[in-house]
């Protein structure tokens, strides 16, 4: 049976995966949470579930049963003689060594357990339960595997040894007789033959206790050299970050200094293990525990660059001046920051063999819980960001939202916007409703429209409405204020009250303020125009004419009481269209008889 290709396949990770941290290593450590509870195995749960309700029952595939392990088996064998090296008694570790005559046999079972530990790491577990060992390897042979680097033919070999009535697998003579020329090869032989036999025992994680001295000091040097490169980066970097015109580079810069420092101390450190010799799940937990390490700094730096450009949101562009994008920047900061902690527990979890699937599902169940208590809640929250992101419209900003509210925004909360009216009422709105109206800026207007109609009397000739046309356009063009590339003054035709005038120009103001002074004087100007041309505004009227009947209206003779027809004409008039002052009512000339009623 092939077995011990653990620690080679551990040697071929590559560098990038092995990084470490003293606060990850000690949490891990810590914790003490075993290959075999991070691993449960599935079968155990899928045998004791039970279908769900109306479900197709399956029947269960047939479990294999357990063959039970004999006691002398070469599973039996190793396990004892693995304890006993463990515990430092290699004078009884011995017993399962075929050791030659002239031979020690406790030097040669402590050599062969450091030489299986380092290059070939045994599972007993995995080892055949039968007495006479596995079929495959040959009747009272067993083969474990084959030293790395060692010439052809160098197979580690079990062999069944009988003593009586009773028998034990041992390591066969040529092993032993190996044992030597596998040693001097070991990289650490020179540590071992200095150190103390208590410091070469194994502690937690199949970590001997000299590594776990040797990692603390490690990582303190690591942290050294990495405050020593961090401090060697700010100086370089922020001589090229000073001449730039954004804050964002130095911000930047300045909040790097932990995650650098942590990233060189996790190199510095991946880099030494290489050299302490580590057995194989030794290794394994250590590469385990430095690719977390490489994950927190990887979050880390992610969780400096959100706080950076956050604060950067800050002070420039128009979250400057917009009290909603300030109060949003910080918030929409602390989400994202939420969300990268979430991501990274999740990924350190899994990177140290926890089980994340459950956790995962939890948050999911969770987070369905939340969007149902939360939805209006959240849905002006998105609101809010969408209205920050688009910015249809700013504190200040004269709107009309959806036809119906017209008014001056004064605040844009991250739920509602409040709308102060032209009559000095205050409308509040979600969020999440406005993102979704018609909203209608005049303030966002680059220029202001005049548009009017102007009527003169039918009296007026072609001549004087001619020069009125000619003298309204010549003021408009005149005016400062004015947007030159469409001005309309044309006659549009015979109106009710008189001949109408079609007036649109355009104005380059900042707000409607400026342009009721700019209208003003236009209207001023029109005025002028009509009066030097010797006509005048024509002014809406009605007229009403009474005629006598055979009947006497006034009462007794049916003859009209001033000897005549009665022509009574009353005349109702009005401002000019533009909506200038309304005159008093005049009397209409005609004949006797006739009165003007107002």
């Amino acid at each position: 049976m092939q077995s011990g290709s653990l620690a080679r396949e551990a040697r071929k990770l590559p560098l990038g995966l092995r990084f470490a941290s003293v606060a990850v290593l000690s949490l891990a450590s810590a914790l003490g949470v075993s290959e075999a509870t991070a691993q449960i195995p599935s079968t155990a749960a899928a045998s004791t579930s039970q279908p769900a309700f109306g479900s197709a029952t399956t029947p269960p595939a047939p479990v294999e049963p357990a063959i039970p392990e004999a006691p002398d088996s070469p599973r039996a064998s190793m396990r004892e003689f693995f304890k006993l090296a463990r515990e430092g008694r290699f004078d009884e570790a011995a017993r399962y060594l075929d050791v030659p005559p002239k031979g020690n046999g406790p030097q040669l079972a402590q050599r062969l357990k450091a030489v299986l530990d380092r290059n070939l790491w045994i599972d007993p577990g995995d080892l055949s339960p039968l007495s006479l060992g596995d079929p495959k390897d040959g009747v009272g042979v067993e083969e474990l595997g084959t030293i790395p680097g060692a010439p052809k033919g160098d197979t580690v070999r079990l062999v069944r040894r009988v003593e009586g009535t009773t028998a034990r697998w041992v390591f066969s003579r040529a092993t032993v007789e190996r044992v030597d020329s596998w040693y001097s090869r070991l990289d650490d032989r020179w540590l071992r033959e200095i150190l103390p036999e208590a410091l070469l025992r194994p502690g937690p994680r199949e970590l001997l206790w000299w590594q776990w001295l040797a990692l603390p000091l490690l990582c303190l040097t690591g942290w050294l050299v990495g405050k020593l490169l961090s401090f060697l980066s700010q100086l370089t970097f922020g001589r090229v970050v000073a001449r730039t015109e954004i804050q964002l580079d130095d911000q930047l810069l300045e909040r790097s200094r932990g995650p650098v420092t942590f990233s060189v101390a996790i190199g510095v450190v991946a880099v030494g293990t290489s050299w302490l010799g580590l057995y194989g799940p030794a290794e394994n937990f250590i590469n385990r525990v430095l690719s977390a390490a490489f994950f927190i700094a990887i979050f880390w730096a992610a969780l400096r660059v959100i706080d950076a450009s956050t604060e950067h949101l800050l002070v420039v562009g128009q979250a400057r001046d917009n009290a909603s994008a300030r109060s949003l920047a910080p918030l929409a900061g602390r989400i994202a920051k939420v969300m990268v902690a979430i991501i990274g527990v999740i990924a350190v979890l899994s990177e140290l063999g926890y089980p994340v699937a459950s956790l995962i599902a939890g948050l999911g169940i969770g987070g369905v819980a939340l969007a149902l208590a939360a939805q209006k809640t959240v849905e002006n929250l998105f609101g809010s960001i969408s209205i920050g992101l688009d910015r249809p419209f700013r504190v200040g900003d004269f709107v009309m939202i959806d036809g119906t509210v017209l008014g001056t925004v004064e605040a844009i909360g991250l739920r509602s916007t409040r709308v102060r009216t032209l009559d000095r009422t205050l409308v509040t709105m979600p969020n999440g409703k406005l993102a979704d109206m018609r909203v209608e800026s005049y303030t966002a207007r680059d220029r202001f429209r005049l548009t009017c109609i102007i009527a003169v009397v039918y009296g007026t000739t072609s001549t004087q409405l001619q020069a009125v046309m000619n003298e309204m356009e010549a003021a408009l063009r005149r005016h400062p204020k004015i947007w030159p590339d469409d001005v309309v003054v044309r006659f549009q035709g015979f109106g009710v009250a008189g001949l109408e005038i079609e007036v649109m120009a355009w104005f380059k103001v900042p707000d409607f303020g400026s342009f009721r002074g700019v209208r003003q004087e236009v209207l001023l100007e029109f005025m002028k125009a009509v009066e030097d041309a010797g006509t005048r505004f024509a002014l809406p009227a009605q007229r009403l004419h009474i005629m006598a009947d055979t009947g006497n209206p006034f009462g007794g003779s049916s003859e009209a009481p001033l000897g005549g027809h009665v022509d009574a004409s009353a005349t109702v008039q009005g401002g000019p269209t533009l909506g200038g002052n309304g005159e008093g009512a005049t009397a209409v000339p005609g004949g006797s008889g006739k009165r003007g009623a107002s």
